[in-house]
């Protein structure tokens, strides 16, 4: 319902039509970036066309046009309705449909290419010519439908862009290249003049645009509603709270629970921001339960569902003492919302500790999730708007079982403490040095390995500790942090000095893929 009347009350969309392409989600960023809001769903959806809808984009894809089972949309039906651009695999259906020939490319272009207008069309509008595009497709544009007006080639094409004639309803284009990723130097420009000068745009979605509509669609929503909901301390349930509580006010009932493997002073830290912030949160210690039900449990999925059985269990039981419930809320975002959807096949699986699975389903209530639209970048700018404080909004990101995956093995209260205290030393002193932010996600790992030390005259044989830092955009992909050797001796040399229990510590240089960002 809140999705429904927040897509009524914005005043432009464009819709991208994906087609299982690796950059779709890129394609939605450029959009968002330009003030301008968009949807992703799958080619085989119908497509509802309401008053805002301004446009289509057709995603690139895995598949062949040529392919037997190659996905299929009616062009020439959504161009009847809106402007429709083709991007790479959208390009050839396109070319296809109406009669052009796409064949195997006599040699494969991927990478780099230089893109030559042949148009002063306006979705070309203000570009350089040469100019830098991004090629990623096996297949090629041998011959465009009759009357389609040639826009661009390369060096290695002789279609990079085209245009379809006149006599459609509404304009199409295709793009051979991928104008959406880093390496198309002007492609931001190219889309933003499909949003601007074919699909026109106002370009007002902004985060005080998107908070008004949807502190307006919460108050359509829920009325005199009360709403549950369990927050982390992280980014996503923090802003949505803080949305549903201007909606709502006192009527949004927050439960905060400290499940024992949280960072250092964390629970304390987050209760007085929440305060701060005017929220009606209850902080609920539960240490004791959590340590106890994960005893004797060692591999990394028996802790997630340990950790998740137990915060269902104690988040029911707090909600339970507040009558009238009728509401759960979510900080679910919109990377949540596209890999629960695939486009060929069954959905992707979600983590055992995502969203605090199982809760809607147990406490049979309706969900309020106002962050559903959103990227995670997007979340932060509109807490920002909010006045939610940097130091939260600046936060890495945490996994949802906590310190529990940090910690090889069995977790028990002295490792946990052991590891919050040689964490605690990693954090600060990356904030002392101005490298907290330079950094994605940053954390260290207690090792199940114990070895031999010296302090003083004393030999000592005590647990290892792994620092991890990475940069990364969306956490699909990362590089290790390359951080200077004084910091890490640095950061060593406070850890083994002041944490006893620990007399080694180690950097993790491996990079995602093949590895991963947590450890478990």
């Amino acid at each position: 319902m809140l999705n429904s009347y927040l897509r009524s009350l914005m005043t432009e969309k464009i819709l991208i039509l994906d087609f299982g392409s690796q950059y779709t989600q890129l394609i939605a960023r450029v959009v968002r970036e330009a003030n301008v809001f968009c949807e992703i769903q799958p080619f085989n959806k119908p497509v509802q066309y309401e008053p805002g809808l301004r446009g289509i984009i057709l995603s690139g894809s895995p598949f062949s046009v040529n392919d037997a089972n190659a996905p299929l949309v009616d062009v020439k039906g959504l161009a009847d309705q809106v402007p429709v651009l083709g991007v790479c695999y959208g390009a050839q259906l396109t070319a296809k449909i109406f009669g052009g020939l796409v064949e195997k490319s006599d040699k494969r272009e991927y990478g780099r290419a230089s893109f030559i207008r042949k148009s002063d069309d306006l979705l070309l509008a203000g570009l350089s010519s040469p100019t830098q595009v991004w090629m990623s497709h096996s297949d090629t544009i041998k011959k465009l439908p009759a009357s389609f007006e040639l826009l661009g080639t390369t060096e290695d094409i002789p279609v990079a862009a085209f245009k379809a004639p006149h006599s459609s309803t509404h304009p199409i284009y295709g793009l051979q290249f991928h104008p959406e990723v880093y390496h198309s130097t002007e492609g931001k420009k190219i889309i933003e003049n499909f949003l601007v000068n074919i699909c026109h745009c106002t370009q007002d979605w902004t985060p005080a645009h998107f908070i008004t509509d949807t502190v307006a669609a919460l108050k359509k929503q829920l009325g005199n509603s009360k709403v549950v909901m369990g927050l982390s301390g992280g980014v996503d349930s923090t802003v949505a709270a803080t949305l549903i509580h201007k909606a709502i006010g006192k009527n949004l009932y927050g439960i905060f629970v400290d499940n024992g493997v949280l960072r250092k002073q964390e629970f304390e830290e987050v209760l007085d921001i929440y305060k701060e912030l005017g929220l009606n949160v209850k902080g609920v210690n539960a240490r004791e339960h959590f340590y106890t039900k994960l005893a004797g449990k060692v591999l990394p999925e028996e802790k997630r569902k340990a950790i998740g059985q137990c915060f269902i269990d104690v988040f029911d039981e707090e909600a339970q003492q507040i009558s009238g419930i009728e509401y759960l809320g979510q900080g679910t975002i919109y990377p949540d919302v596209i890999e629960s959807v695939s486009v060929h096949g069954p959905s992707v699986m979600i983590k055992s500790h995502h969203n605090v699975g199982g809760l809607p389903e147990k406490m049979k209530m309706k969900l309020v999730e106002p962050l559903r639209s959103l990227f995670k970048d997007e979340v932060r700018k509109i807490g920002a708007e909010l006045g939610i404080p940097a130091e939260m909004l600046s936060r890495h990101p945490f996994p949802g079982p906590g310190l529990a995956i940090r910690i090889l093995g069995e977790v028990t209260e002295d490792k946990v403490q052991l590891l919050q205290d040689a964490d605690k030393i990693y954090t600060d002193l990356l904030k002392k040095h101005q490298l907290y932010k330079e950094v994605w996600q940053a954390g260290a790992i207690l090792l199940p390995v114990k070895s031999v030390g010296v302090m003083g005259d004393e030999r000592t044989y005590e647990f290892t500790v792994a620092l991890r830092a990475v940069t990364s955009v969306d956490g699909m992909t990362a590089d290790w942090a390359h951080l200077p050797y004084a910091f890490l001796a640095e950061v060593s040399n406070a850890i083994i000095n002041n944490v006893k229990g620990i007399n080694r510590v180690v950097y993790d240089i491996s990079s995602k893929p093949p590895a991963t960002i947590e450890w478990e």
